[in-house]
């Protein structure tokens, strides 16, 4: 139950950042007002299932959607955490396609 809450509130702040940071985009004409509700609708959804897999560091992935497009970018400790990453966006529905931009981190 802690785990489904933990996921769950880290979904709602992901979900209010991406209202909060890409509002600018909609005011612009980038793209109407149901492409982006479900744009940060996938993002949120991608985040949260990072958030419940144990091989994915979520806080170390940003996630940005347009148009069904998923971006994904940051730093991750393996290719398998980054193909994971990958695999974990490209399952969530709507999802149309997948940006893996994700670098790993060389070993120390």
């Amino acid at each position: 139950m802690k785990k489904y809450a933990r996921a769950l509130s880290f979904a709602l702040l992901a979900g209010t950042a991406v209202l909060a940071t890409t509002a600018c985009s909609v005011a612009r004409e980038q793209q109407t007002m149901g492409s982006y509700v479900d744009d940060a609708a996938i993002t949120t959804a991608v985040k949260a299932k990072m958030a419940e897999d144990k091989t994915v560091s979520a806080t170390s992935i940003s996630v940005e959607t347009l148009n069904g497009t998923v971006q994904l970018s940051g730093f991750a400790k393996s290719a398998a955490e980054k193909n994971r990453a990958g695999e974990i966006a490209g399952s969530v529905k709507n999802v149309r396609n997948v940006r893996n931009s994700i670098i790993v981190k060389p070993a120390s």
